[in-house]
């Protein structure tokens, strides 16, 4: 038999009829698993869960179905609670499907410690520039001591307490200098 006469037979048009049919069978069968496992057309509201603690994120989380993840804890911000969420992914009003994590951004329960420099010898002016750039504010209750150098640092307290290099306090702390005032030997 030729091939033109098997592509005009009634056999090779039963072929090709039932592998169309086969197809579009398995295409339905496919859309429907396809439909049932990816929860198609489902939608959860994310809610906004900023300013709230973990225990209460994880109440809430747990009644729509949602999971979270911690990622990092940002900068301490005052504005909002300690421990609490600060950020969060997706934002808060997008729509997902059940079982979806949120990934949070925690607020730090206090600022970060950051530690003394040795500031020892450097004018007033110098040590106030580098520890506003670390992250520290410089108080108005200058202690003059007997010294050489005029508004050289001889010395730095927090809160009364003299800080020695390598000490640490919390990041916006108020430091005190203790500095010459130019009249010793």
């Amino acid at each position: 038999m030729s091939v033109f006469k098997f592509l005009k037979s009634k056999t090779f048009f039963k072929q090709v009829a039932i592998a169309i049919i086969g197809l579009l069978v398995f295409i339905f069968i496919l859309k429907y698993w396809l439909g049932v496992t990816t929860n198609h057309n489902q939608k959860i509201q994310v809610p906004d869960l900023q300013k709230l603690s973990l225990n209460d994120v994880q109440n809430k989380l747990k009644e729509l179905n949602l999971d979270f993840k911690v990622m990092d804890s940002a900068s301490f911000n005052p504005e909002y609670p300690k421990k609490s969420v600060i950020e969060q992914t997706p934002e808060a009003g997008a729509f997902v499907k059940e079982k979806r994590k949120i990934y949070l951004t925690l607020n730090p329960s206090k600022y970060r410690d950051i530690t003394i420099p040795d500031l020892n010898g450097r004018t007033k002016r110098q040590a106030s520039s580098e520890l506003k750039a670390i992250g520290f504010n410089i108080g108005t209750n200058f202690t003059y001591v007997s010294d050489i150098g005029e508004d050289v640092v001889r010395g730095l307290r927090h809160k009364g307490n003299i800080l020695q290099p390598g000490d640490q306090l919390p990041q916006n702390a108020i430091i005190d200098m203790v500095l010459g005032d130019g009249k010793g030997n």
